[in-house]
């Protein structure tokens, strides 16, 4: 094996032998195709991470990774000596089951392979050489990969990832949190020490304390690391290599230089698309003006000259007037050409667009929200707040300490038990979570982002399809058949077409967006000049973030 013993905390392996390459892969499920020919390889000790729309198929590449499923068709080469750990975003046990259980069924490998050693052990009375090699063999291969201090390292880890208290392994999953399970099979997943580590957002559910101490672990991870995650910042310090799913390709690209590789590429292609347009309409102008230049010549050419006209001048007439035509139909053969093969806009950069209402009068100090005394029992006390126009505050805390109650308050969504709620008329909310609606949910894409506007629905397709979020084959799938995500795209385009706001709150509003569009989302922030109040758990967005903070306490 090329896995050497490893310590409770840290995966010490010498360099790794995997190898991973995808040729021609498709994968579909029934009629919905997820990847279609998909080639691309992974080098040996790689930190490689999968980004792209929720719901584009990055789990999906993780499971084929992992063997859980198979390609429909293509070839898949996963070789790991090593051994592989893939982290799925739920435990695929019953909530019957017990800790031990999920221990067990991560730790697989090592189980198995220590149920081996104890078979053999039992015909060493009779073996011979050839029993005793493949016995020694064993042993090593269950010492490489650390299986006496797995159970020691599932403890450390539990720790490090914040679970400050042992989890009894009698205990049954259904008495764990969420977030406690997801605890659970990260840290056994880890302790399982492979050479190729498949981890599908690890860090969800995860503090900033255990976030850092996760990256500082893969990072000294001598193996390779291929991450499914929509965290930028563990992007940035993790990776360097991104594959981006495209879920309108059915493809995957990949990316050199990390994080910061990858928005280079993407800013580099953003504006080659641009300069393309601008290209294509040029030519399309020129060949427009060619053409109807050359019939303007072609109608100063006498159609016949007159009865005592010289044959040589006739001839010379008619030469010019077959030039002009000649020049005229392939200025059009190629208008045709361009005008059935257009090269469309690159989509409109996002944009919340900010208005600070009316002047206040003499000695009064000019407020876009103002709360007193606000009690929402059993969520949120707030003896004051005062946010003037053009003001930004970010609203930090634990969960559950009220954040998205003060949001729902600012947006007049909530009534408080007591205090008192002024707030400017102009409002844009984006929720964390929308409430089910039957009638929103019936409608179509388009219906739903043309809800409340004027005009029919047909009328806001270009608007809808100019910022680059959807497709047009998108405007007619009803809203109940979008993931989490295309509907989290849905209320930001509502959002960022509704007009002039006065205060704008954003309730975790990276939540189940591909990194690219979140730095998009970040940029329009930036030129934002209304009132700005964000909850999120974004770090790199907490990290940028220029202004007041509000941290809200735990009761």
């Amino acid at each position: 094996m090329h896995c050497a013993s490893v310590d409770t905390t840290v995966t010490a392996l010498p360099l790794t032998t995997s190898q991973i390459a995808l040729a021609e892969v498709t994968k579909r499920y029934g009629d919905r195709m997820v990847l279609d020919r998909v080639s691309l390889t992974v080098r040996p000790g790689e930190k490689v991470g999968i980004v792209g729309d929720n719901g584009s198929g990055k789990s999906t590449l993780l499971r084929l990774l992992a063997g859980q499923e198979p390609v429909d068709n293509g070839s898949l080469t996963v070789m790991a000596p090593g051994g592989v750990g893939h982290l799925s975003q739920t435990l695929d046990l019953p909530g019957s089951a017990r800790v031990g259980d999920a221990v067990d069924h991560v730790l697989g490998e090592l189980r198995a392979l220590e149920h081996r050693i104890r078979v053999a052990e039992a015909t060493l009375g009779t073996a011979g050489p050839a029993e005793f090699e493949r016995y020694a063999a064993l042993v090593a291969e269950f010492d490489a990969r650390g299986g006496n201090g797995a159970d020691r390292r599932v403890e450390v880890s539990l720790r490090r990832l914040g679970e400050h208290a042992p989890l009894d392994r009698k205990r049954v999953l259904s008495t764990l949190s969420g977030g406690q399970r997801s605890r659970l099979a990260l840290a056994a997943t880890l302790a399982l020490a492979p050479e190729l580590l498949l981890l599908d957002e690890p860090t969800n559910d995860l503090d900033d304390e255990a976030v850092a101490w996760l990256e500082g672990h893969l990072r000294r991870h001598r193996g390779t690391v291929i991450v499914a995650t929509h965290d930028r910042a563990f992007l940035e310090r993790v990776t360097d290599t991104i594959l981006e799913v495209d879920h309108d390709q059915r493809t995957v690209r990949r990316y050199g230089n990390g994080y910061a590789g990858f928005l280079a590429a993407k800013a580099a292609a953003r504006a080659r698309w641009a300069w393309d347009h601008e290209q294509w309409r040029n030519e399309v102008a020129r060949q427009e003006h060619l053409a109807d230049s050359g019939i303007g010549r072609l109608a100063e050419i006498p159609r016949k000259a007159p009865w005592a006209f010289s044959g040589a001048g006739a001839f010379r007439a008619r030469s010019r007037a077959h030039g002009a035509q000649s020049r005229i139909r392939n200025a059009r053969e190629r208008l045709q050409r361009l005008t059935e093969h257009p090269v469309p806009p690159p989509p409109q950069p996002l944009r919340f667009t900010g208005r600070v209402e009316g002047t206040p009068t003499a000695g009064e100090t000019p407020t876009a929200a103002h709360l007193e005394g606000v009690l929402v029992k059993g969520r949120l006390y707030l003896p004051s707040l005062k946010l003037a126009p053009g003001d930004r505050l970010l609203v930090t805390g634990p969960n559950g300490v009220g954040k998205s109650t003060l949001l729902q308050l600012l947006a007049g969504e909530l009534t408080p038990d007591a205090g008192i709620v002024h707030r400017p008329r102009r409002v844009g909310f984006l929720r964390q979570q929308s409430a089910p609606d039957d009638a929103f949910d019936a409608r179509t894409l388009l219906a739903a982002f043309a809800a409340d506007r004027a005009g029919q629905p047909d009328e806001h397709a270009d608007a809808l399809l100019a910022l680059g979020l959807f497709q047009a084959a998108d405007l007619t799938v009803p809203v109940r058949n979008l993931s989490v995500g295309q509907r989290r795209k849905l209320e930001l385009a509502r959002l960022v077409t509704a007009g002039p706001l006065d205060l704008l709150l954003l309730d975790e509003p990276t939540n189940h967006l591909a990194p690219a569009l979140v730095e998009e989302i970040e940029a329009a922030l930036a030129h934002y000049t209304g009132t700005l109040v964000v909850v999120t758990h974004d770090r790199l967005l907490r990290e940028r973030f220029h202004g007041p903070r509000l941290e809200l306490p735990a009761s």
